[in-house]
């Protein structure tokens, strides 16, 4: 099993802390990004570290953690390939899962306690992208992807 991204910045670092020890317990494998300390840091250097990472095909999953989750939602979705979803609850992250086949999970700290946020992590770990309906609309974020790569907007 290929290990699983996880970075954040110092408004999340003590939840990906939480969330690194809950998936080690479970002997998932984790690449920790950083940051190492709760020192302020720029959530887009760690986001983007990521994010490429999933992009080049290196890893298949992440987990993004700031303050509100909104600022590495919108580094980590100009990348090719990445499909991150903020998920303030469970449905949420089950629904990024089988509809949209989202391979970065984001988490706001502000909004996602511990308890909360190893649930919805469980739950998107777990579920299965349904394929169906759901795999015409992957297609067609690909070619959109593929016409900004190739300058047609």
């Amino acid at each position: 099993m290929k290990p699983i991204l996880i970075a954040s910045d110092h408004g999340g670092f003590a939840l990906k802390e939480s969330i690194k020890s809950y998936l080690l317990k479970k002997k998932i494998p984790v690449k920790d990004l950083g940051p190492f300390s709760d020192e302020r840091c720029d959530y887009p250097e760690y986001a983007y570290s990521l994010a490429s990472k999933i992009s080049e095909g290196r890893f298949k999953k992440g987990i993004l953690i700031c303050k509100s989750g909104i600022g590495n939602s919108i580094v980590a979705n100009r990348l090719p390939g990445v499909r991150a979803a903020l998920s303030l609850n469970v449905k949420m992250a089950k629904l990024s899962r089988e509809h949209n086949d989202s391979n970065v999970l984001v988490l706001g700290s502000l909004f996602v306690k511990s308890a909360l946020a190893r649930s919805i992590t469980q739950i998107w770990l777990n579920t299965q992208f349904l394929n169906g309906r759901h795999k015409r609309r992957l297609k067609q974020i690909k070619e959109i992807e593929r016409k900004i790569r190739g300058g047609l907007r």
